[in-house]
C-alpha cells in the first residue's frame, strides 16, 4: 500500500525569528530573554509536557487550513527542533565556535512526512528528546554558557541564547495549537 500524497506544504517559513531573543513575542507573549541559564532544564520540560495531551486529541492529524501543520504536524517539528538544538548544544560545549548544519524545516516535514507519523510514538519521542535536552543544560556551568556557536545564515548564539531561542519555538507551538 503507497502512503497517500503529502499535503500542501505550508508557506515556507524565512522569518528571522532571531528578535525574540530581544522582545517578546506579539503572538505568544513569551519573552526568551527573560529566561535564565539555570531555568532552562525545567522550562524545556514544561514547554514540552503538553504534547502528550495535544497528541491524545481527536484530530490530531487535520489541519486548521490546508496550509498550516495540524497539531501532529507541529509535535513531529517539537520533537525534531528538541533533538536537534541538543546536538547543536553539544557541539557548542565540545568545539570552538562551530558552525551548524542548515535545517530546511518545512522540507523535514515533507520528507519526514509528518502527517502519517503515530501520534503515540511522537508523544514518546518528544519526551525523551526534551529530556536529553534539558539534560544537557542540566550540565552547564560557568563559563559555558558563554560559548559561541553560529548558523549557517551567520546568526550568532550563545550557549544561554541558544537554548532560550529553543525554549521559544517550543512555547510557540503550544500557542500554535492552543494548549498554552
Amino acid at each position: 500500500m503507497t502512503a497517500p500524497p503529502a499535503p500542501p506544504a505550508p508557506e515556507p517559513d524565512t522569518k528571522d525569528w532571531t528578535w525574540t531573543l530581544r522582545q517578546a513575542c506579539p503572538d505568544c507573549g513569551f519573552e526568551a530573554a527573560s529566561v535564565p541559564g539555570d531555568d532552562l532544564p525545567a522550562a524545556i520540560a514544561d514547554g514540552t509536557a503538553p504534547w502528550s495531551t495535544v497528541l491524545a486529541r481527536a484530530g490530531v492529524r487535520d489541519r486548521p487550513s490546508p496550509t498550516v501543520w495540524s497539531p501532529l504536524e507541529y509535535a513531529c517539528h517539537v520533537r525534531d527542533v528538541c533533538r536537534l538544538f541538543d546536538r547543536r548544544l553539544r557541539l557548542m560545549l565540545s568545539e570552538d565556535d562551530p558552525a551548524f548544519d542548515n535545517w530546511d524545516q518545512d522540507e523535514t516535514a515533507i520528507r519526514s512526512r509528518y502527517d502519517l507519523q503515530d501520534p503515540a510514538a511522537v508523544a514518546r519521542e518528544i519526551a525523551d528528546a526534551a529530556t536529553h535536552f534539558a539534560e544537557t543544560y542540566a550540565g552547564v556551568s560557568g563559563p559555558q554558557w558563554s560559548r559561541a556557536g553560529r548558523r549557517s545564515d551567520g546568526s550568532v548564539f550563545t550557549v544561554l541564547t541558544l537554548g532560550q531561542y529553543a525554549l521559544h519555538d517550543l512555547m510557540h507551538h503550544l500557542w500554535d495549537v492552543k494548549a498554552s
